[in-house]
Order: structure tokens, then sequence, then C-alpha cells
């Protein structure tokens, strides 16, 4: 089948799944207890990428039914929305980790996990902003927006659902990678989608620098922890008066 063609029939099932696995994974820590007193930050948080995930949703039904117009119109509430994804992610991340000891294996590599995670979404969407003229270029990175928020949903699928996969884990001083699990599954499907576009068009853009930002990423999070030029930045991110 057609990548482009696929794309633009197929992406909101995409999307929809996506959604399904973030209801599923953040029900027991937020959907399911929206009644319960949760931090204001949270719920800006939570209701912001809610947002994303049914925008980008009917976005791809937009397109696919061939409303162009209001498919632009409602773009336009990305220029909000996303910086308030962005900053609230920053605020409620700087919260999480204060929460952690210095000691923690998992420290630097949360400081990592958290904060270069909305550097490459903020990337990623940029990028799809700047080629909004380019249907097809465009389509392909605002797909790619979802792969830097995947692990926050396959963390909490693990540790909930399926624990027994933890023991098969390699440990950063004790504390299990789980973050490996959405790495690879990111990783795998953007290789595929890399392999298939470039069967179909011969063309080696937009996913292969969608999975080079997203292995430094992965990178980031799996050795920087060690390097004291990263310990310095994560102490400097952490010493801002958010918490």
């Amino acid at each position: 089948m057609n990548l482009s063609k696929f794309i633009y029939s197929n992406s909101a099932y995409f999307f929809v799944l996506f959604f399904l696995l973030a209801l599923w994974a953040f029900w027991p820590g937020y959907f399911g207890r929206l009644d319960s007193d949760i931090p204001s930050r949270i719920h800006i948080h939570g209701i912001s990428m809610t947002l994303w995930c049914l925008m980008l949703i009917s976005q791809a039904l937009l397109i696919r039914f061939r409303k162009e117009q209001l498919h632009s119109i409602i773009g336009r509430f990305s220029y909000i929305l996303v910086p308030i994804i962005l900053i609230s992610g920053f605020h409620t991340g700087h919260v999480s980790i204060a929460g952690l000891n210095l000691s923690e294996g998992n420290y630097y590599s949360s400081i990592a996990l958290i904060f270069n995670s909305l550097i490459v979404f903020g990337i990623l969407y940029g990028l799809a902003i700047y080629h909004r003229k380019t249907p097809l270029v465009h389509a392909r990175y605002m797909i790619c927006t979802i792969f830097p928020m995947l692990t926050p949903l396959t963390d909490r699928l693990v540790y909930n659902n399926f624990p027994f996969v933890i023991g098969f884990l390699p440990t950063i001083n004790g504390t299990p990678m789980v973050w490996l699990v959405g790495f690879v599954i990111a990783d795998l499907i953007l290789i595929s989608l890399v392999m298939w576009d470039w069967r179909q068009r011969k063309q080696f853009n937009v996913f292969p620098m969608a999975l080079g930002l997203l292995l430094t990423y992965h990178i980031s999070v799996t050795f920087f922890y060690r390097l004291s030029w990263w310990q310095s930045i994560g102490d400097w991110i952490m010493g801002l008066p958010l918490s």
C-alpha cells in the first residue's frame, strides 16, 4: 500500500489507538480519580495532552474527508495548546523529579527522560508547522510528535499491568530501565516507516530526521546520567524555582 495514501486514510486510527492507550495508562493515576484532590498543574497538563490527542484525531479525520479549511482553522489552536503542553509538562516534571533523592540511580536519567522528551516533541511540532504548506511532509511530522510521548504510557502500563517484564530489563544502580520498552517500540515503528517511505518515494527526510532526534533522546536517557556536564545541566534545571 502507498504510505502517503495510508497516512491520509488511516492516521486517525493510529491516533485513536494512542489515545486509548493513554486512557488505559493514566486511568489509575489520573482519569480514574478526577474527583480526588489533584494539583492544578496535573490538571493543566492532563487536559492539554487530552486536547492534543483529540486534535490529532480530528485533524486526521478532517484531511481524510477533505475539510482542509476547517483543518487549517483548528490547527491554529495548536499555537496556544503546544506551549501550554511544554510549560505544564516542564513544571510537572520538575515537581516530580524534585521528589527524588539525588542519590537515587535514576535521578539524572529521569531529568533526561522528562525534559528531553519535551524538547524533541517541540522540535517535531515546529518542523510540522514549518512544513504546513507541504501536506505530505507536514502529516509525517505530526505523526512523529506521538513518539516522544510514548514512554509515559508504556512505563505505566508495564508497572501496572505487565510487571513481569521488569525482571528482564537492565538497571541503573538498581533502578529498572522500564523506559526501554517504549524506546524500542517507538524506534521499531519509525524504522519501519523509514523503510516503507524509502521503498516507495526514494526519499530520506522526515522519518529519518525523527528517528535521529528520537535516538539522541534515548541515548541521553540511557547514558548521559554518568557524564558530569549532563549532571551540571540537570542541577541547573532542578535549581530553577518552579517546584
